[in-house]
């Protein structure tokens, strides 16, 4: 098969020659040194001497200005012996993918449909394109009474705050009020439906936001209320560990006292919330309990003060009742089962039963390339449009990426790809990106240079042992590590690896295009000692250190866990920024969806903390809801309010 290769190579321009080398190197430079050590130690024992190819020299002279290194060069007693054949190969890999470029962008501009150009200015919402101060327009009459609505109800709502924050008052007591932000809802939806770019406003793009946050309120609440799974014992040890880190002048006067080891002990919380404890919710206010909970889950102090002083997040208003017209498609991260997976089982099995909306899970596999689970994806959306259902895209940690280039490459590709995103039907309306690692994590490259390091202090341990072991046992051991280096497994592997690596997610990110009307959600996360599990303090210790920052999740940074490119500005990237409606940051840690999948490291102090006993419902219940509740998803025609 090599030979065939090489013969087909010689055949073509040298041009020919760099395309294929960049085919081999697809994953990245190491997987082209792997490609590169195999061709260079082809074996051709099997010829005779005079009919046996150079392959340095054919190599060279298809790849002008490169020097090919020889092994036996960098072998004891050769003339580069000090140095590393790796690195030397390394280095000429970085060169050959840096000459592939212009047949990149060639590949590239045949297989992919370009829907704009660079220089093309973005799509505005209407409201940005039109005088509105002078306009009677249908739209510009609906945008002033969603903006009025608006106002009226935070008016109102700003009335009956101060009751709500002093406890003298229930949500229950404000009817009006809550009627007032469901006209607040529909006017919106009006817009929208309008204008469905709309959303992209500021002042659209905030209210939304509001809700987004006083909806993953609500979702605790009722998980709380409602004895959903363990909830109740993960939230009294988030009570106490954010108890701590608010107060820590409290936590200290505390030290030397006695601290309950089991999150059922009740333990007195900070000024306005005494004597809380989340395992008997029902003997406190609704406002108690509320403000525990904004305390104990949002990171951010700025953004819990904002989220403490809006009525949204005290009214807790529920969305009318009914069925979505609905599906959600999941990828999940780097490591995965795929459709077999029970990431955020119960949550999903909760949302059928209560909203009707089903969930297909992408069978995407562990550590394989975004294209590869792309093409899962793809085959996920097929079926989610054979239910005849708009659809949600959900992806985790890895998946956010996955999910990202299959809309890109459905986007780009042939009509009937474009139609499973665009189709009025049954096309894509929202996103959601849990703790996203699409820009990358800081733990790619720094494990990339650790391998790197490894594999040449293993070469350096091989060249003393030269010395003492023959010719042949040193070549059959070459020849075992080569084959390694180049197996179907270890290829993949770099593949799927190689999407944490900041420099290649550029390269994602350089060619990707997006839809401009769907609206992005993300759920960011930043670990606390509280808050993290005792399986990942050595990650959470190392991305610190890494990253010159503690502000992350273990995994990847919270300024990178957004729903745009951050290190690569072009067109798309301002599209995706203008969707991206954010959510306030909270106090979690990277396998805060998972389960079952981590009960193998859960350890006694797991347990004590409730590390992954978190609430799984607001992973997906405000996601949905949210968009719900501005008429991006829509209700099933066939349910009414009385049945359900």
């Amino acid at each position: 098969n090599q030979r065939m290769l090489l013969d087909l190579m010689a055949s073509q321009p040298s041009s020919f020659a760099v395309a294929v080398l960049a085919e081999l190197g697809a994953d990245g430079p190491r997987a082209l040194v792997s490609a590169m050590m195999a061709l260079c130690d082809l074996e051709q024992s099997s010829f005779k001497e005079e009919h046996r190819i150079d392959m340095h020299n054919l190599l060279e002279s298809w790849l002008p200005g490169l020097k090919i290194p020889k092994r036996d060069d960098y072998r004891a007693g050769g003339r580069w012996a000090r140095q590393s054949y790796y690195d030397a190969v390394y280095a000429v890999s970085v060169s050959i993918l840096d000459l592939s470029q212009t047949y990149i962008g060639l590949k590239l501009r045949i297989q992919r449909v370009r829907l704009n150009s660079e220089s093309d200015p973005l799509p505005l919402p209407l409201e940005k394109t039109v005088d509105f101060d002078d306009n009677p327009s249908k739209f510009a009459a609906a945008v002033r009474l969603a903006q009025s609505k608006i106002a009226v109800a935070d008016e109102l709502g700003t009335e009956v705050i101060v009751g709500l924050r002093e406890h003298t008052k229930s949500s229950k007591d404000c009817e009006a009020v809550v009627s007032a932000y469901q006209d607040a809802f529909e006017a919106c939806a009006r817009v929208l439906s309008l204008d469905r770019l709309a959303f992209q406003t500021e002042w659209f793009k905030a209210f939304y936001r509001r809700n987004y946050d006083a909806l993953m309120v609500k979702s605790v609440y009722e998980n709380v209320i409602n004895d959903v799974d363990s909830v109740r014992t993960w939230m009294e040890a988030m009570r106490r560990g954010a108890m701590r880190m608010n107060n820590p002048a409290s936590s200290d006067s505390t030290s030397s006292s006695h601290r309950p080891d089991s999150v059922t002990e009740a333990v007195s919380c900070e000024e306005g919330d005494e004597n809380i404890n989340f395992m008997c919710p029902e003997e406190y206010h609704e406002q108690n309990l509320v403000d525990s909970i904004l305390d104990s889950i949002f990171f951010d102090e700025a953004e819990r003060r904002k989220i403490r002083s809006d009525p949204l997040a005290r009214l807790l208003i529920s969305n009318k009742k009914g069925k979505y017209n609905f599906t959600l498609v999941t990828a999940m991260g780097v490591i995965t089962e795929g459709k077999k997976g029970t990431e955020l089982q119960t949550a999903i099995q909760r949302l059928e039963k209560e909203r009707g909306v089903v969930t297909i899970r992408s069978d995407t596999g562990t550590a394989r390339s975004i294209d590869y689970n792309a093409e899962r994806i793809e085959e996920a959306v097929c079926q989610a449009v054979e239910l005849k259902k708009p659809y949600g895209l959900v992806g985790y940690s890895q998946g956010c990426a996955n999910g990202l280039n299959f809309e890109s490459l459905m986007l780009s590709g042939t009509p009937d790809q474009k139609e499973l995103l665009t189709s009025s039907e049954c096309g894509l309306v929202c996103r959601q990106l849990l703790f996203s690692a699409a820009n990358g994590s800081v733990h790619g490259p720094a494990t990339e240079s650790k391998v790197h390091n490894l594999i040449t202090m293993f070469e350096d341990f091989f060249k003393y042992q030269q010395g003492y072991f023959s010719h042949a046992f040193i070549s059959s051991t070459l020849e075992v590590l080569n084959g390694v280096l180049d197996s179907a497994a270890f290829q993949k592997f770099m593949g799927g690896a190689k999407s944490f690596l900041p420099e290649d997610m550029k390269s994602f990110w350089r060619e990707t295009q997006h839809l401009p009307h769907i609206p992005t959600c993300v759920l960011r996360g930043v670990h606390e000692d509280h808050t993290t599990p005792e399986s990942l303090e050595m990650l959470c210790n190392l991305l610190t250190k890494q990253s010159g920052s503690a502000l992350h999740d273990s995994q990847v940074h919270v300024y990178d866990a957004v729903g745009y490119p951050v290190y690569v500005r072009n067109r798309n990237g301002r599209l995706l920024k203008s969707t991206d409606m954010g959510g306030a940051i909270q106090r979690t840690h990277h396998w805060s969806p998972l389960a079952e999948e981590v009960e193998f490291v859960r350890t006694q102090r797991d347990v004590q903390r409730g590390a992954f006993d978190c609430a799984k419902d607001r992973h997906i219940f405000p996601f949905c809801d949210v968009n719900a509740r501005f008429g991006i998803i829509q209700y099933t025609e066939s349910e009414n309010s009385e049945e359900d």
